[in-house]
């Protein structure tokens, strides 16, 4: 990856997931210094002298918000948000979907975006520089039967994401959603053994895309939706 991301401060929420290593692991190539989030994180997950592991629970909204207020005047700025952190749930119809469920979807892959970017925009808009790139899902454009609670969720993190890039436009940040097909993760083998893997989407592909989104490549790219399905079209 050819971008140039020193001295660039980027926070990585469901940093030591599937995806989240990929994407930490790109971005600390990139040069940037990455401050690593998930909810269960240990120190000795840090890898490089410029990877910073910290541990919240972001769908707790007092949380996200001293966690980030925390790290903006560690590092005295954020340059970068990857919002990786979301979850799963399927297999029920809407109408046997339960309330638990239902909360579930909303909690990981819409509130504690939205409570992440409440707390990281006002941060990036007093540096008139910001770069946001948050991890959608093909269902929230091509929704399957009986995954309503998870496609509404990432449908619902596409509107807030483009509605954060029409908000701040003014202030030189950008914000885009990444809607990636099944990725080839250790999880989802688990979950579908049988599947065709060769069809599914390499990790390291999307973390590639996330560096050109925040990097000077993807200077023209804000608001957007991006799919990226790999073979499964």
């Amino acid at each position: 990856m050819s971008e140039k991301l020193a001295g660039q401060v980027a926070l990585v929420t469901g940093a030591n997931g599937g995806l989240g290593t990929f994407v930490s692991d790109s971005l600390l190539a990139a040069g940037a210094t990455v401050v690593g989030i998930a909810r269960s994180i240990a120190t000795g997950e840090a890898h490089d002298n410029h990877y910073y592991p910290v541990s919240a629970d972001l769908t707790d909204p007092e949380e996200a918000r001293k966690v980030i207020a925390r790290l903006a005047a560690q590092f005295h700025k954020i340059d970068i948000l990857v919002h990786v952190m979301g979850g799963f749930a399927g297999g029920a119809s809407v109408a046997q979907t339960d309330d638990t469920t239902w909360r579930k979807m909303m909690d990981l892959n819409v509130n504690a975006a939205f409570y992440v970017f409440r707390a990281v925009v006002p941060v990036m808009r007093e540096a008139d520089y910001g770069r946001i790139v948050a991890i959608g899902s093909r269902q929230a454009v091509q929704p399957a039967a009986n995954m309503g609670a998870y496609s509404a969720s990432k449908a619902a993190l596409v509107s807030l994401v483009q509605t954060v890039a029409l908000e701040n436009k003014d202030k030189n940040i950008r914000a885009n959603v990444i809607l990636p097909g099944t990725m080839d993760t250790p999880a989802n083998r688990a979950t579908m053994p049988k599947a065709n893997f060769e069809k599914w989407v390499n990790p390291a592909r999307v973390a590639d895309l996330v560096v050109l989104l925040v990097g000077d490549t993807g200077g023209d790219i804000t608001g957007a939706a991006i799919p990226i399905y790999g073979a499964d079209l």
